[in-house]
């Protein structure tokens, strides 16, 4: 085959152009920023191209792809992914750290999966500048849980010195968060993830109603102040009225599966029935009375299927909010012998 008198990166321009006037879309943003900028250029730099010395660049090209038996991703992030679960998890967080710290990674995805109690730590050792640049790239429900730890003058510093954090460049924002990451490893880590309360908190949202009721009013007899603690980590159904802006119901319909949310309207019962109300009556007069008509469709529910269909409905409320797509509303946590309610705070 003979050569075409153009350079690899002119080559490289050829199958570009070509491919974009096939009307394929591509995606260069892999390429390091030097790599994107220099194609650019030489594109702009190329005028005509004869018939010929595309075909031969491109039979080029396609005898290199023959000759590929395997490629491996670039850079250690997507190595990681590839590899899963193959690797102990103190393998692969050691591996991120140190990709993050050498500049190999962004150091800020690492700061953001952070548990918020450490967060706190951090921002609490931190000049207030710092702690701001920080909060300004956390995730805002991370930012907020983070927030709602901090003393609440320390707070209000670190939300004022917010409004001066637009004016970093990348390669600051980038060794702020380095030496972020590197303060961060000098913390404690807890050999346990999340607080007792958390934990706890967690076990109950998933347990049934009548259990969970009755490990709460034993922990009430035992230590109340750690059952109103636990109280305020739990989120079930009868929450929902409470915890939920109205304005997000309409997507956390579209978001959960169908046969569960009718099943969970139809048998919600008791302390239970304000939260079906509550989701119909936030949603469009047309699709509430769609909902009703199905609901009027089902055949009889036994408790343990509506049950089933509520916590359904509730770990798609919590897969939202861990994905940042919805925010709970935060609020203290009162026992009003029913079952766990949350009491919101007084806008006045």
């Amino acid at each position: 085959m003979l050569e075409p008198g153009l350079t690899p990166r002119q080559k490289a321009a050829v199958i570009v152009r070509l491919l974009l006037a096939n009307g394929e879309t591509l995606s260069l943003e892999q390429l390091d920023p030097a790599s994107q900028a220099a194609l650019a250029q030489e594109m702009a730099l190329m005028g005509m191209v004869d018939r010929h010395t595309r075909d031969q660049v491109v039979a080029e090209f396609c005898d290199s792809l023959e000759q590929v038996g395997l490629t491996f991703p670039g850079g250690i992030e997507d190595t990681l992914d590839m590899l899963g679960d193959s690797l102990s998890r103190d393998i692969t967080d050691r591996l991120r750290r140190r990709a993050a710290m050498t500049g190999q990674s962004d150091p800020w995805e690492r700061i953001a999966a952070l548990p918020p109690a450490q967060l706190a730590d951090l921002a609490l050792g931190e000049a207030t500048e710092i702690a701001a640049v920080m909060f300004s790239r956390l995730p805002v429900p991370k930012a907020a849980q983070t927030l709602g730890l901090m003393p609440p003058l320390r707070a209000r510093q670190i939300a004022y010195a917010m409004s001066m954090t637009g004016g970093i460049e990348a390669p600051a924002l980038r060794r702020i968060g380095v030496a972020l990451l590197q303060a961060a490893e000098s913390l404690a880590a807890p050999a346990l993830e999340g607080g007792p309360v958390e934990r706890v908190g967690a076990i109950l949202n998933f347990t049934p109603a009548n259990t969970r009721d009755e490990v709460l009013t034993g922990l009430d007899q035992d230590d109340a102040d750690f059952a109103n603690e636990v109280r305020k980590t739990i989120f079930t159904w009868a929450n929902i009225p409470q915890r939920i802006d109205p304005r997000d119901v309409p997507r956390i319909v579209r978001e959960g599966d169908q046969a569960s949310l009718l099943r969970a309207l139809a048998g919600a019962k008791g302390k239970n029935a304000a939260s079906a109300e509550f989701i119909l009556a936030s949603l469009s007069s047309r699709m509430a009375e769609s909902l009703r008509e199905e609901m009027a469709e089902l055949t009889r529910l036994t408790d343990a299927e509506a049950e089933d269909a509520m916590a359904a409905m509730v770990s798609t409320i919590r897969r939202m909010e861990e994905a940042g797509d919805l925010f709970l509303i935060a609020g203290e946590a009162s026992d009003d012998g029913a079952g766990v309610t949350i009491k919101t705070a007084d806008p006045g």
